[in-house]
């Protein structure tokens, strides 16, 4: 099978967003904002077809980066890290990935961040499915930050427009996404 272009692979993937994934009504975000729409990207990111093009693309927006590792919050982010890690593989890439909990478990090794190897002077991007406020993608910066390691940028799929791109900034991170919300349609 022929290797996929990058316009292919990103049209395919907008047409399963739009036709799975965006769902109309009346919605609270994590962010705690109201919605007249929802977009549920693991409806994709869990399915084989959405992982292989999710993946594909966010290797492909890595490319070049000198980066060590691609990982992000947990929930959002757990379905693309493990896309990602075995697209790296098979296209051998030397990538770690990891997640990032919202708190360090109470138990066990009693990690907030999961996966091999991280160490302080990795230079990571982190990646999530929607971003909206950027909260989530924020909170893992500042756990990354604790132990030393560089947060390079953040790659969402979707960018909400509502305050994420803003908010990464004023930290210091670039927000880049694969579509911004106009472009399915809202």
């Amino acid at each position: 099978m022929a290797e996929k272009t990058s316009a292919e692979l990103r049209g395919e993937l907008l047409s399963l967003l739009q036709s799975k994934a965006l769902k109309k009504g009346n919605f609270t975000l994590s962010s705690g904002k109201t919605s007249t729409y929802y977009l549920d990207g693991r409806i994709i990111t869990l399915t084989p077809k959405g992982a292989y093009l999710v993946a594909n693309i966010i290797l492909e927006m890595a490319k070049g980066k000198g980066i060590d590792a691609i990982g992000g919050p947990t929930l959002g982010a757990d379905p693309i890290v493990g896309a990602v890690a075995a697209i790296s593989h098979l296209k051998a890439i030397e990538l770690k990935t990891f997640i990032v909990r919202k708190a360090a478990k109470e138990h066990g090794m009693q990690r907030q961040i999961e996966g091999p190897g991280l160490v302080p002077g990795d230079r990571v991007i982190l990646v999530d499915d929607v971003a909206t406020s950027g909260k989530a993608l924020l909170e893992a910066k500042t756990a990354l930050d604790k132990i030393g390691v560089k947060v390079e940028s953040a790659i969402v799929i979707v960018d909400r427009q509502e305050g994420a791109r803003e908010n990464l900034g004023k930290a210091g991170l670039r927000l880049e996404s694969i579509f911004r919300i106009e472009e399915l349609g809202v």
